[in-house]
């Protein structure tokens, strides 16, 4: 088996790759909705590619591996990675978990990332109010995660809340030392969520980037008493192109709320100091962008290896890189806690992908399928009304 092409879409957002084969067989990889200018990128790869082996998928991305780098740049590097092991999946009747050395739970954990109300305003409140809303969805999550402090838009709406000025904008842009009141804040937040969730759903919190290590601290033994499931992100995290190992060590061992970072990061090479430093408790890497399905479990496997716990990244996946979590989350170990839920961007994608479900969490979970492959492909009809003009070929075999 041969790749012949490697076809490039955008839909709705979403850069969407096709790899297609001499013998018919077709692979599908997504870059998350938020970024549809990768589509250069996933072009740049694509003659490396022609000519080879898709099956031999570790052959193919030592071709490409070398040229992601931190979130954004890694995410086209991991849908070719997921692509190629859809086709490996499809032409040996495999689902993908099978080629990962197979499963080890027949359903996995998910909290809500993509379903998120939105919330009324900024007060304790108001963040209860959408506990309860996220309580009563249908999903039945067992763990619940909401930003506060500077992930999100709490800090500059809340008056007095940091010393520097607030800005409001996509991508975080906030950092800096809190004030008192801010401290405040975030902490009668927090208490009023859990009051909603009880004792049997977990809350875990988006909380950065951008916090001080001593405001960090400070703030983390102050939400002990609370049973957080875990504190994301507070120094770097969504679009920070560095580690920050040693002063992420200082905070996990100031407390015994569990850290929790890595959605950006590109490697396994890049998590090797917060995994063996135990710098943080949980990992987050995210498939796509942490170079693909292959990559996440070793990072897992490693990261398990020195006590460190996995829940994988996904909010903006969309509906191929929920089949693609799911797939890996199955093979994960027992450090495994639970994937990031992402639904689709836009609800006609649930007509275009055959082997997709609106509603495939049930209590918490999703079960793992067992089709060839990612088990999901095109209805190509249906899926051909929402190509732009520029990609009406990514359908054909040429």
């Amino acid at each position: 088996m041969k790749i012949t092409a490697v076809k490039i879409a955008v839909l709705g957002n979403s850069p969407i790759v096709r790899i297609v084969t001499d013998e018919g067989v077709d692979g599908l990889g997504q870059i998350e909705s938020s970024k549809p200018f990768m589509r250069p990128a996933l072009e740049m790869l694509a003659p490396m590619l022609i000519g080879l082996d898709p099956t031999n998928v570790e052959a193919c991305m030592r071709q490409i591996r070398r040229l992601g780098a931190f979130k954004p740049w890694g995410s086209a590097v991991s849908a070719v990675e997921i692509a190629l092991w859809d086709i490996a999946g499809k032409a040996a009747g495999l689902p993908v978990y099978k080629l990962l050395g197979g499963k080890v739970r027949d359903r996995v954990r998910v909290y809500n990332g993509g379903i998120r109300p939105v919330l009324a305003g900024h007060e304790p409140e108001d963040y209860a109010r959408s506990m309860q809303e996220m309580k009563d969805a249908p999903e039945g999550f067992t763990i619940i995660k909401e930003g506060v402090g500077y992930h999100g838009f709490m800090a500059p709406n809340v008056e007095g809340y940091a010393y520097n000025e607030m800005v409001v904008g996509p991508r975080h842009p906030n950092r800096g030392p809190l004030t008192a009141r801010g401290i405040r804040h975030t902490v009668e937040t927090v208490a009023a969520m859990c009051d909603v969730l009880g004792p049997d759903i977990a809350l875990a919190l988006d909380m950065g980037p951008g916090w001080t290590v001593s405001d960090a601290i400070r703030i983390l033994r102050e939400l002990e008493p609370f049973n957080i499931l875990w504190a994301e992100d507070l120094l770097t995290g969504d679009y920070v192109p560095w580690v920050g190992a040693e002063q992420y060590r200082e905070i996990t061992r100031g407390t015994t709320v569990p850290t929790h970072t890595g959605e950006q990061i590109y490697l396994r090479n890049n998590f090797q100091d917060l995994i063996e430093k135990q710098a943080v408790r949980v990992i987050g890497p995210d498939p796509l962008d942490v170079g693909g399905l292959a990559e996440l479990k070793w990072i897992a496997e490693y990261a398990d290896l020195h006590g460190v716990q996995i829940a994988p990244h996904g909010v903006l996946d969309g509906l191929i890189g929920l089949a693609a979590l799911t797939q890996v989350s199955a093979t994960l170990p027992d450090n495994f806690i639970a994937f990031e839920y992402p639904v689709a961007e836009h609800d006609w994608w649930y007509d275009i992908l055959e082997g997709s479900s609106r509603t495939p969490v049930q209590n918490g979970f999703i079960t793992v399928g067992d089709r060839p492959g990612l088990g999901v492909t095109f209805n190509v009809e249906a899926a051909k009304r929402y190509l732009l003009p520029e990609d009406a070929a990514f359908f054909s075999n040429d």
